[in-house]
């Protein structure tokens, strides 16, 4: 099983924690490029510092402002690389999958089928309250954001699929030598993670009910599945189908998207709508294709890190 591989016999407390120091440090050094920007334009404009996010994000234009952001995470995955090869000597397939490989048609499945109910829900509250809505579309920098939505967005999500569904609940298994603990402990980082977002300044701590639900999702996804394929390829989508299709002068990403949100922020019993309808829907079609049984002992169930499980064939149910 994904939390029972042979990997975690490699492993220890000590490496988890000198790891997590060294991503860490890895984050911080993907910041310089956006910190060294901000300061070179302030200092040729002549307009001073900016004293606030909000200035530091409305320096440059919403493209090159995101696609600096995101060099964040490509730092923060190079960091997550070294420290999997060279302090834990391991293979990043070591903390992706329990197939023999990544198997790509789970991660483009997940992708397609998310980015098709999100482009449609996104369509549908357009012409439910079309009011809420301007369009927003303008075709050159929108081909630039496409661009950086498929090169750069990926990686984003990724790094924090590795960070929380890879990393850290591997780690976490070997500690608690059980599946619940992991599980519960880093969907509710992961929910915690979004709580500086502009969104829950707007609408308030309701939405980390959102966040933190969407964490278990992903957790829940990774477990059942014995790996993380299905898991990277749904945040991608959620991410770049967001980026591309609707942004607002709330949102942690400002966007040159194709609608711009100008309703009040508010939330709702919609904030629910996504846990207790939208994501059991995925979890099932995910379930129904895949075949996943035993959902108790793979969700709640302890850990036996004495064995070294049969790889699962890449091929299985797909």
């Amino acid at each position: 099983m994904f939390l029972e591989s042979k990997v975690n016999i490699q492993k220890s407390p000590l490496k988890y924690l000198l790891g997590f120091v060294v991503i860490s440090l890895f984050y911080i050094l993907g910041q310089i490029p956006f910190g060294v920007a901000v300061v070179s334009k302030a200092m040729s404009s002549g307009k001073g510092m900016p004293t606030t996010e909000a200035d530091m994000m409305n320096v440059f234009s919403p493209n090159v402002t995101l696609a600096l952001m995101l060099l964040i995470f490509v730092s923060t995955m190079i960091g997550i690389i070294l420290v999997v090869k060279y302090i834990h000597k391991l293979r990043m397939i070591d903390i992706t999958t329990t197939r023999t490989k990544v198997d790509w048609r789970r991660i483009f499945f997940s992708f397609g089928l998310w980015s098709v109910m999100s482009a449609v829900l996104t369509i549908a509250s357009y012409y439910a309250s079309p009011e809420d809505f301007v369009v927003n579309f303008k075709p050159i920098p929108f081909l630039i954001l496409v661009l950086i939505s498929f090169t750069l967005l990926p990686i984003q999500t990724s790094a924090e699929e590795y960070i929380f569904r890879g990393y850290l609940m591997q780690g976490l298994g070997l500690l608690a030598k059980n599946r619940w603990f992991p599980l519960v402990f880093t969907s509710v980082m992961f929910g915690l993670m979004h709580i500086m977002n502009p969104e829950v300044e707007k609408m308030g701590y309701i939405i980390m009910i959102y966040y933190i639900g969407t964490g278990f999702f992903l957790g829940i996804v990774t477990l059942m599945d014995e790996g993380m394929e299905l898991a990277l390829g749904f945040h991608a989508a959620n991410n770049i189908v967001t980026a591309l299709l609707v942004t607002s002068e709330w949102s942690a990403l400002k966007t040159e998207s194709v609608f711009k949100d100008i309703s009040t922020p508010s939330v709702g019993f919609e904030v629910l709508v996504p846990i207790l309808i939208i994501f059991p829907l995925v979890l099932f079609v995910f379930s129904k294709k895949y075949n996943w049984t035993d959902w108790k002992g793979k969700l709640t169930g302890d850990i036996k890190t004495n064995i070294v499980p049969t790889s699962i064939n890449t091929d299985d149910h797909v």
